[in-house]
């Protein structure tokens, strides 16, 4: 299967419906391998524009939110970022392509929190075989602390659906000028992204669209 004729098929669909703009995040998107970050049952299906089952009841999201994302959080070269639930990875190579490309002078690092084990695992081990190892440090634990021992970050990305009230662990490990990009509402419908931009000690919120994501599970987030 020529699935990089399909990786290329898809971003131009992607950009033709405008989820895909600026040109470092396309160029993520055409490197980014995403059939390596899928379970063996889903790799036929790796270049629709569909999110997909990676297991324990999660998912990998479609590559339109993807998209979406990476470009609403303005990531730049040598941004440090902290993503909460790593899924497969895949959007965690997304990040680090953009925070760390090729010959960068001043890398970036994504470090990303995963709460289940297999998962986490499963992610590292993607990570390293798609050369990602040194840019992206996974670690398995509960995301709605965020992890103190890295912050402040420059962006932070949320993979999955918050209380209506964003874990304050998150917002305090923002940096000044940061953005945090992050699905809130109800753990089933509605739900709505959303873009926090820290300034000095106070947070503009502004909305982006309604969404649907797997519910974010934690001390912050909603009871397992």
């Amino acid at each position: 299967m020529d699935y990089e004729e399909k990786r290329k098929n898809l971003v131009e669909s992607l950009k033709n419906r405008d989820f895909l703009t600026k040109p470092d995040v396309i160029r993520a998107m055409l490197k980014v391998p995403r059939h390596k970050f899928l379970p063996k049952g889903a790799i036929s299906s790796a270049y629709i524009d569909s999110p997909l089952s990676i297991g324990k009841g999660q998912t990998i999201s479609a590559p339109h939110m993807n998209a979406m994302m990476c470009e609403l959080l303005e990531l730049a070269e040598g941004d440090k970022v902290l993503e909460i639930g790593t899924g497969s990875g895949y959007h965690a190579a997304l990040c680090a392509e953009l925070v760390a490309p090729k010959h960068s002078k001043i890398p970036g690092h994504v470090y990303t929190i995963e709460r289940h084990q297999e998962l986490a695992d499963k992610a590292e081990e993607s990570l390293i075989n798609t050369g990602y190892g040194d840019i992206v440090t996974v670690i398995h634990g509960d995301g709605t602390l965020g992890y103190p021992e890295k912050a402040p970050y420059d962006k932070i990305l949320v993979t999955a659906s918050s209380p209506k009230k964003v874990p304050p662990p998150l917002k305090q490990q923002l940096k000044d000028q940061g953005i945090l990009c992050i699905p809130a509402g109800s753990k089933e419908w509605g739900q709505d992204l959303y873009i926090i931009s820290k300034i000095g000690k106070k947070f503009e919120f502004k909305r982006i669209t309604g969404v649907r994501f797997v519910p974010l599970i934690g001390e912050w987030g909603f009871p397992e």
